[in-house]
């Protein structure tokens, strides 16, 4: 199993502290969050892409970059770039120069994005997001893989004899396909033989099963190995602690504060209350037995051989904490267990 650490970047008030950080000093945080985690041992480090308050991720590929400049290991992740809304011409340019820079350590999860006020900022009507994300993968794929280009489509202008520069460090960059509601991602995903990232953050493992079966059965479909499937899945919240009372009520003032938020109403959880959210969904709350043990039943159900968390929401020096006590309690034993 390898372990990987996200950040979206929101910068709301802190739910325990009431301290909202400036936009420097919240960029800062996520830069040595990601040292943090590659010093710690983590996989990979992501950063997602958001337009809008309270976000400060507009530009994943910027961010990245800072923080190719301070690690040497970490695989970067985007999680994910909307790459519904995106040139894909810019895309291809902007990560294969990030790809250079971090010396072949790129890998971009894409999908249509979460939040809809991108679709009226870019321009894209909400209806054709799925269109306009199968279409600019295709042109992404081809611009990283071949040379001399010539396209045509109705995502952007045509292209004659287009070749980016530079190149890709990597040939090619490895492209996963972050899934939260459509069985399109799964099919576009299985469709390319790409790897598929699960969200699992608002609701029921059932819901995100489901997405997972059928990109299984896509993936068939296409005439491709059950064998060579690849799964990640994400982990709504992370907050360990000795005893499962004290993470539950430690964790308390950031997952009400999540789904109270914007963002949390517009995902229209199902869940009633936090003690609900934790036997259903996927937050590892709890001591790291329990953490445990909620991962290897996700793993039962997702055949996953990658584990993202979030710190993100917390305090800093609990960001800090967490991050630690999942590296020494609970990792050395998944990576035994699942190899």
């Amino acid at each position: 199993m390898r372990f990987t650490v996200s950040s979206l970047v929101a910068n709301g008030p802190d739910p325990v502290t009431g301290v909202r950080r400036t936009p420097n000093e919240k960029l800062h945080n996520v830069i040595d969050q990601a040292v943090t985690a590659e010093e710690l041992g983590y996989d990979g480090y992501g950063v997602g892409e958001r337009h809008g308050e309270p976000f400060l991720s507009p530009a994943p590929p910027v961010l990245l970059s800072a923080i190719a400049a301070r690690t040497s290991t970490i695989r970067l992740f985007t999680t994910v770039t909307v790459l519904s809304i995106l040139d894909p011409v810019r895309v291809a340019e902007d990560y294969a120069l990030l790809d250079q820079l971090s010396g072949g350590r790129l890998e971009l999860i894409i999908g249509k994005g979460n939040d809809p006020r991108h679709f009226d900022l870019f321009g894209l009507p909400e209806e054709r997001q799925w269109d306009a994300l199968a279409e600019n993968y295709a042109l992404l794929r081809r611009l990283w893989r071949e040379e001399k280009v010539t396209w045509e489509g109705g995502t952007r202008p045509p292209l004659k004899d287009a070749t980016i520069s530079p190149r890709p460090f990597q040939d090619p960059i490895p492209v996963w396909h972050g899934s939260a509601t459509s069985t399109q991602s799964t099919d576009l995903a299985a469709r390319y033989g790409d790897p598929l990232f699960s969200a699992n953050s608002f609701h029921p493992l059932a819901k995100y099963k489901a997405l997972v079966d059928h990109y299984r059965e896509c993936w068939e479909h296409y005439g491709r190995d059950p064998k060579d499937v690849r799964v990640g899945t994400s982990f709504g919240g992370l907050f360990i602690a000795r005893r499962s009372q004290d993470a539950v009520e430690g964790f308390r003032p950031y997952w009400d504060a999540l789904f109270n938020s914007a963002a949390g109403k517009h995902n229209n959880s199902p869940f009633e209350s936090l003690e609900d959210a934790l036997e259903r969904g996927s937050a590892l709350v709890g001591s790291p037995q329990q953490v445990i043990e909620k991962i290897h039943r996700y793993h039962e159900a997702f055949g996953n051989e990658v584990v993202g968390i979030g710190v993100d929401s917390l305090t800093e020096d609990v960001q800090h904490e967490q991050l630690e006590l999942f590296a020494s309690e609970v990792a050395p034993v998944i990576r035994r267990e699942l190899p």
